[in-house]
């Protein structure tokens, strides 16, 4: 299977407490880069979630944002009655001392630091539904980028289809090349007075058709093609793979248009180009 770099997917987890959100998205990049944006209940699952994406991601700029909003209420408040307990005796104390003093109210009382606290989330609880959650949205995440990449495949194929073709048109060019330069040539030696020696002919021809020899590497693109279609086949991360492929097939084309002395050569030399940079273009977002 073929992955794009390229995919995006949220999803969101009610939870007793509060709701769970997450967003993921990626883009291509040349190595696995993990960028997390996370509330701070959730920091600890840096690294086991850092440890699941490597698991199913091999490369690719992610983005990863994963927060916790508390529901309204849901945390019961309560106040330490061991605190207020010493500051019930502390004022006693101090009202021993100087009865002119005024008595602690109780609005005092429950703004004093520490008295009144929330109930907190159980982490416990929180983590595991927060692993459970990117778990699910993993697996989403992996689906679109699985489509996209299905999408990228068909592209690439049916380039090189075209790309096949091509190859197979230029080598009956080569041959009709040879016989229009020998008639050519017979035609400037016999006006310019020169005896016709078929041995001269048949070494000037030769220069020639060593000069213009593309058997090499019409068959090394024909080679670098059914390379492509065997690593798309076999799927996987093959970007990388795909990439330096790419490369070999645009070394292969610019000698083609180097030795051609054809217009309907360098035409064919020109329509491979083409394909090839539009092929290295859609490569670059494949895993």
């Amino acid at each position: 299977m073929i992955y794009s770099m390229t995919g995006y997917a949220a999803a969101a987890r009610e939870l007793e407490y509060g709701t769970l959100n997450l967003e993921l998205r990626s883009v291509n990049h040349r190595y696995l880069d993990i960028q997390f944006r996370m509330s701070e209940e959730l920091r600890g699952l840096e690294s086991a979630l850092r440890e699941a994406i490597g698991k199913r991601i091999s490369r690719g700029k992610v983005d990863f944002r994963m927060g916790f909003t508390p529901r309204p209420g849901a945390s019961a408040l309560h106040a330490d009655e061991e605190l207020v307990r010493q500051l019930a005796a502390l004022n006693g104390k101090v009202k021993a001392m100087l009865p002119a003093a005024r008595d602690l109210s109780v609005a005092e009382v429950l703004q004093w630091p520490g008295v009144m606290a929330q109930d907190a989330v159980p982490q416990e609880t929180l983590h595991e539904a927060a692993l459970t959650l990117a778990a699910a949205t993993l697996e989403e995440f992996n689906a679109s980028r699985s489509r996209e990449g299905e999408k990228l495949k068909a592209l690439l194929w049916e380039r090189g289809a075209k790309m096949g073709d091509l190859v197979k048109e230029a080598g009956p060019h080569i041959p009709a090349i040879l016989a229009a330069h020998r008639e050519k040539l017979a035609a400037a030696l016999k006006e310019a007075g020169a005896n016709l020696e078929e041995d001269r002919l048949r070494q000037e021809l030769t220069l020639f058709a060593q000069r213009i020899d593309v058997d090499e590497e019409m068959s090394r693109l024909q080679t670098h093609l059914t390379e492509v279609r065997r690593v798309l086949e076999a799927g996987g991360a093959v970007g990388k793979r795909l990439d330096f492929l790419m490369q070999e097939l645009n070394r292969e084309a610019n000698t083609l248009a180097s030795k051609s002395v054809a217009s309907d050569v360098t035409r064919i030399a020109v329509e491979l180009k083409v394909l090839i940079e539009q092929m290295r273009e859609q490569v670059q977002n494949i895993e």
